[in-house]
């Protein structure tokens, strides 16, 4: 089956590249609402784009009234946010965060989550979450008609829990992937959780 896009409309186009584009990170954003509270919304147009300098890349389309997001509108004004890495534990929790709430509306006070200070960022992280990155804006480009909104944010430090870490045969520093069990997104209403982890050597 080949599907062309060109001849399918913008949210067959959106359908079709989410069913394919598969498994998806999910960048769990927080960002600061104008009352100085906190807005928490997922994004799966997410991935990294350099490492010199760090950046990663978020793209954020508009609520269904057409208005822009609120994540895209507290970047744009305040220039830092903090990207988590959900996992499994955190599903229930990141899927609510999805609802389409007013402007300046917490999604971190309606659903109790905690936050605690994360270094090197204003801003606070998520207590359960097991990673996470202090961001500032380093560029925001508008593209397409609608348009979508790439938001490449500079990484300042990551946070990562210790009960997730070990160390490898060469006294590096290692993420254990199975205890951080990261949820990846699917098509329609569908994530996939870490389940086996293959491990392959790359060929010199």
């Amino acid at each position: 089956m080949i599907i062309d896009l060109d001849t399918l409309s913008p949210s067959q186009t959106y359908f079709s590249m989410i069913q394919t584009l598969v498994p998806r990170p999910i960048a769990w954003v927080l960002s600061e609402n104008p009352a100085g509270d906190f807005n928490l919304a997922p994004f799966s147009y997410f991935s990294a784009v350099s490492s010199n300098p760090p950046l990663v890349m978020i793209s954020i389309g508009r609520k269904p009234s057409g208005e822009f997001k609120d994540t895209k509108v507290n970047i744009e004004e305040r220039r830092d946010f903090v990207i988590h890495i959900v996992h499994r534990e955190m599903l229930e929790a990141m899927n609510a965060s999805s609802a389409t709430l007013p402007l300046g509306d917490s999604e971190v006070s309606r659903l109790g989550l905690a936050t605690t200070s994360m270094e090197g960022s204003r801003l606070p992280r998520l207590v359960n979450c097991k990673i996470a990155y202090a961001c500032s804006c380093y560029q925001m480009v508008q593209v397409g008609p609608d348009p979508q909104t790439l938001v490449i944010g500079r990484v300042n430090t990551i946070y990562v829990d210790d009960d997730v870490l070990d160390v490898n045969e060469k006294d590096r520093i290692k993420v254990n992937t199975k205890r951080l069990d990261p949820l990846g997104r699917l098509g329609a209403s569908e994530y996939l959780s870490a389940g086996e982890v293959i491990s392959l050597k790359r060929p010199l």
